[in-house]
């Protein structure tokens, strides 16, 4: 999302439970390559459906786009036949939550919590111990200390402010775990 989108995001076409952050330093693909690579900024995208990637919004029925008229930047300018123009517009004014978040709602707070204690770029660091020193013990417990800590925060928020799954996502990101086991690693 970027920063034109957020006119879609304040007028109601979209919502937080529509959306999914990728916190600063998480692994995603980008279309610039063929791996995956830590961000760089925080992100806010539209969720996708189910395992395989397919836009929260498309109809497969119809085959088209429930939000047509409302669209963010990003779908408008996607031509399959030249990608320039989105690929153009990759990474660039994006918005964060804090754009599109009041700062007097209290879930900023526990964000602000999250992102000091439940750091993405912390848990970089401990994966990249645990990957070197195979099995690193202390970086395996550190990293368990991590997942626990990131499911009380978003437990407790979801319990104060009776969050969804789908807003969770948009709030916190995808939980610590989850980050964990797409690089191979279970901590429990």
């Amino acid at each position: 999302m970027h920063k034109e989108d957020k006119k879609i995001l304040f007028e109601g076409h979209i919502s937080y439970q529509h959306l999914i952050t990728i916190r600063k330093g998480e692994l995603a693909f980008t279309p610039l390559s063929d791996k995956p690579e830590p961000v760089k900024q925080e992100l806010i995208k539209v969720s996708g459906k189910g395992r395989a990637w397919e836009c929260l919004f498309y109809d497969k029925k119809k085959s088209s786009c429930t939000i047509y008229k409302h669209r963010p930047l990003e779908c408008r300018l996607l031509k399959c036949w030249d990608t320039s123009e989105i690929i153009s517009a990759i990474g660039k004014d994006t918005i964060t939550r804090a754009d599109i978040i009041s700062q007097d709602n209290p879930i900023t707070g526990f964000i602000a919590r999250h992102e000091k204690k439940c750091s993405v770029l912390i848990a970089e660091n401990l994966i990249s111990s645990v990957m070197k020193k195979n099995s690193d013990s202390i970086s395996l417990a550190k990293l368990t200390a991590l997942v626990q800590e990131d499911l009380t925060i978003r437990s407790k928020a979801i319990s104060e402010f009776g969050l969804s799954v789908e807003t969770e996502l948009f709030f916190f990101g995808r939980p610590m775990f989850k980050i964990l086991n797409s690089q191979g690693i279970s901590v429990g």
